[in-house]
């Protein structure tokens, strides 16, 4: 052998990405994006439900606490009212039912939005004084 002779080089492997490889992990990369963004969506969605049914809770219970404090007993019958919380506006009625006992009185506060759609409905028992 030639001391002075050295062996080829052999070719160095390919180093980097296919142009498959890329675009699947481009398409992985869309679709969690996808996924996150949806997710965001609703988490969004969600918070201002709970909101708009915090504050139609508020409007019911405040008509059934105002109730309450009059000190008198609630005549059978069905009412309507309007509420306002946190700039938005709510429409409620109020039906008032016997019970098999004279003294006591079903009371169903419902609440609805804007758009007449039924948000909540709150019922409670009450006593005369």
């Amino acid at each position: 052998m030639n001391a002075g002779l050295r062996p080829p080089p052999r070719p160095l492997p390919a180093r980097g990405f296919t142009l498959i490889e890329a675009l699947v992990a481009l398409a992985i990369v869309a679709i969690t994006l996808a996924a996150g963004l949806k997710a965001a969506g609703a988490l969004s969605n969600h918070a201002a439900r709970l909101a708009q049914m915090t504050a139609a809770q508020w409007c019911a219970e405040n008509q059934l606490a105002e109730m309450r404090l009059s000190g008198q007993f609630p005549d059978i019958g069905d009412t309507a009212f309007q509420c306002q919380q946190l700039g938005l506006s709510y429409t409620g009625h109020i039906h008032v039912r016997g019970t098999p006992n004279p003294n006591f009185r079903r009371v169903d506060t419902q609440m609805q939005d804007e758009r007449g759609q039924g948000l909540l409905t709150i019922t409670t028992i009450m006593g005369r004084n």
